[in-house]
């Protein structure tokens, strides 16, 4: 809960609702017998108000139990499993709010089935330990959730950065420099570059931000797009005031989920000043009027915004739904380690449903046919490669224009970039990009992951399909078994 206070309304109310219910009383009959108004029983029994002392003693009085039973914070053993879902993390942490949910709803059920929403809880709690899931990455996995709902698209967020532009006159395409004397200016930053690797911190570290001083210190390996990022980013927390936040740039740690939040708002925003929202739109919706593909001219159309495709595609999910009515779609960052063939997903969205290609947690093999991990494995002594392909998966019979640029990253000890949108193919979206249609782009049969494809004889096939081979061996049981039953019945 938000604090002691909070828990001990909410107890106090589950206790009488309790109290009530075993006399059978409605909130009606209690309001009767204690001149207590309807309203502000269930308001205390919704964890919103405490009663005052006179009538704490009328209640008890009407409920048959003692004064200590209702203030008391022990709950009885049927209850007692609240106590610690109330104190746990998830209503600590997790803004239900940003949800729809309402935490007193939310208690209410929980306080209908105790045993049985604990047993639904703890069963979770159990299936994200067999898998791995640390806080960290449940947090993630919510902040997704949080952006899938909204389209991953943030309008205020949007009008105020076009504010900020229009009043600062900023640049098209900003420079470094730009954002640099902003900061130092507007809201007096000290900024250093170091060398952060003879404190002993990783090259991965790109950023610090000592708060205490306003100082922020760079890492000298930053290239001039991260150097641009970063500014912008600190920009969108002080413009946007957002506290608390995050002070590393790479992600280290975080306290609580409303870092998480704030962090991902300055990351919205640094985007919005980096790619002006109508001018992608515009580009975007040109360059799907082309009859053919061609990946010099999408790699043209990153060059007209940002030297950072992972900038550029990531962008393309904030505007593609909102100006091109384009929701079914998802973005994926692979990333591949120098002298390893393991292959990882760090980051990944999904919006309008739960789309084919996802990131998996059980070390199964991606599909080695994705154009993604093609460009990946492929770049070699090139610095980019773009390509595109429909990807169509036979299980579900969808097919998704897929679009990547790989790329070479030696600012993170040789691990290589790949980034890729894909776009669900259907009546709509074959009207709006013209070049899906070509003969420029070839389909290809595609699964999830090696243990559960189900493509014959693949010429790129890591592991054997064991988890559809085990689907299938339990399917032709079945079968025999009801060809046993009916033979003998």
């Amino acid at each position: 809960m938000a604090n002691d206070s909070d828990f001990i309304k909410t107890v106090f109310g589950l206790k009488m609702k309790q109290f009530r219910q075993k006399k059978s009383y409605s909130l009606q009959d209690l309001a009767n017998e204690t001149g207590v108004s309807k309203s502000y029983l269930n308001e205390i029994e919704n964890g919103k108000k405490y009663p005052k002392h006179d009538k704490i003693a009328q209640l008890a009085e009407a409920l048959n139990c003692t004064y200590d039973d209702l203030v008391s914070t022990k709950l009885d053993k049927s209850l007692a499993p609240i106590t610690e879902i109330l104190q746990s993390d998830f209503f600590k942490e997790i803004p239900l709010d940003l949800f729809g949910i309402n935490k007193n709803n939310l208690i209410s059920i929980i306080s209908d089935a105790p045993k049985k929403v604990t047993a639904f809880i703890t069963t979770i709690i159990k299936i994200s330990k067999n898998y791995n899931l640390s806080k960290e990455r449940f947090y993630f996995a919510v902040m997704r959730s949080f952006q899938e709902l909204h389209d991953n698209y943030f309008p205020e967020i949007e009008a105020k950065a076009q504010n900020y532009i229009l009043e600062n006159n900023l640049s098209t395409k900003p420079h470094s420099k730009e954002f640099e004397l902003i900061l130092k200016e507007q809201f007096n930053y000290e900024i250093q570059s170091l060398n952060l690797e003879l404190y002993g911190a990783s090259g991965k570290l790109r950023s610090l931000y000592i708060p205490e001083k306003k100082l922020l210190l760079l890492n000298e390996l930053l290239d001039e797009d991260q150097k641009t990022f970063i500014f912008a980013k600190e920009m969108g927390f002080n413009i946007l005031n957002l506290n608390p936040r995050p002070n590393t740039y790479s992600w280290l740690d975080f306290t609580n989920f409303e870092e998480l939040l704030n962090n991902y708002y300055a990351s919205y925003f640094a985007g919005c000043l980096l790619i002006r929202e109508e001018i992608l739109a515009l580009k975007v919706n040109q360059f799907f009027q082309n009859p053919f593909w061609d990946p010099s001219l999408f790699e043209n159309l990153i060059q007209e915004f940002t030297n950072s495709p992972e900038t550029f595609y990531y962008r393309l999910t904030n505007i593609l739904p909102q100006e091109s009515g384009i929701k079914d779609l998802f973005y994926l960052c692979f990333t591949k380690k120098k002298n390893t063939d393991k292959i990882q997903i760090i980051k990944e969205l999904h919006l309008n449903q739960q789309q084919a290609p996802h990131a998996n947690s059980t070390s199964e093999h991606y599909c080695r046919r994705w154009i993604a991990i093609k460009n990946l494995i492929s770049l070699k002594e090139n610095e980019t490669v773009t390509d595109a392909q429909i990807s169509h998966y036979k299980d579900t019979g969808l097919s998704y224009l897929v679009i990547s640029t790989s790329q070479k990253n030696p600012f993170s000890d040789g691990t290589n970039r790949s980034y890729c949108l894909g776009i669900l193919l259907n009546t709509a979206t074959l009207k709006k990009i013209k070049f899906a249609k070509s003969d420029d782009i070839k389909t290809i049969n595609v699964g999830v992951t090696c243990e559960t494809c189900s493509i014959l004889n693949c010429e790129v096939r890591q592991a054997p399909p064991i988890r559809l081979e085990k689907e299938m061996f339990n399917s032709d049981m079945k079968k025999s078994i009801e060809k046993i039953r009916k033979d003998l019945i």
